[in-house]
């Protein structure tokens, strides 16, 4: 029996998710990651997030990521690791972080109170989470904690990330959902990617988004003007709650107070991140 909040782990994900993602957006792993010969930022990208498994070919991304076309995929892997290892682009992702995070923060507030006091409750959580059936958090799993504060709550963010990740897409495969069926069905809450970025970064065509769009029609999960139907948006919530139950170990480890205040601390810092343009304007929403 959960005594957590109804879906307090959920919050607590949505305002944590964000520090770790920023990373992959910023023009710092870029010029990182061009240091080491990569100047693909699809190749960055699928380096940086998997150097974790080590020089892994292309299956193990495709499976693990779930939402990219193969095809995108193979054109950079596993031809990324002849360029640099994994442990060189972890090391640039590292690098990354930190001086993405002192930009977007700025260098006194790396090193306040509530970034360690963010960075101890989100690595406390962390000890909730388990190995079993998860590859991408069982991979970060094996890496050091950092030993600055912003970074060790970077760190952490990553392992509650990549934790709940594995677990939606258990969530996604038991509905029957294949990858791009479940972009489209999440862009239709309007809390999802939008279209332009899932063709533009998700390897995916025109042709292959109206195809998936029309099965989805055929299963009334959306209706003709690409909306959710009663039966879809009941899906999408299923879904979620579903996720939520795969996900709950780390909060319940944490606690209600814990957790509440974990969360309390990332919305501060997420909202400090994207008011200092931490993600493109944009990318998400229907449009």
């Amino acid at each position: 029996m959960s005594t957590l909040p109804a879906r307090a782990g959920r919050r607590c994900h949505h305002a944590v998710n964000p520090f770790h993602s920023a990373v992959y957006f910023s023009r710092e792993l870029r010029e990182e990651m061009a240091a080491l010969g990569v100047t693909d930022p699809n190749a960055a990208y699928f380096a940086s997030r998997a150097a974790a498994f080590g020089a892994v070919g292309p299956g193990t991304v495709t499976a693990t990521f779930f939402n990219f076309r193969h095809d995108l995929v193979a054109r950079h892997l596993p031809a990324v690791w002849e360029v640099a290892t994994p442990a060189q682009v972890l090391d640039a992702r590292l690098r990354a972080a930190d001086r993405t995070l002192r930009r977007l923060l700025g260098e006194e507030a790396v090193a306040a109170p509530d970034v360690a006091e963010a960075a101890e409750l989100a690595l406390r959580a962390a000890e909730g989470c388990a190995r079993p059936g998860r590859p991408l958090y069982a991979a970060h799993a094996d890496l050091p904690v950092p030993a600055e504060p912003h970074l060790a709550y970077w760190h952490a963010a990553t392992l509650l990330r990549e934790h709940r990740g594995d677990a939606h897409i258990a969530a996604l495969l038991d509905a029957e959902l294949d990858p791009l069926e479940a972009l489209i069905s999440h862009t239709a809450t309007g809390f999802g990617m939008a279209p332009k970025w899932v063709l533009g970064t998700r390897g995916w065509t025109q042709q292959e988004w109206d195809e998936a769009s029309a099965r989805l029609v055929a299963r009334s999960i959306l209706d003709q003007e690409g909306s959710l139907t009663e039966q879809g948006t009941a899906l999408r919530a299923e879904l979620e709650e579903r996720t939520d139950r795969l996900d709950a170990a780390p909060y319940e480890h944490l606690g209600a107070e814990g957790t509440l205040r974990l969360t309390e601390l990332a919305k501060d810092l997420f909202g400090r991140i994207i008011a200092a343009g931490a993600f493109p304007d944009g990318m998400l929403g229907r449009g």
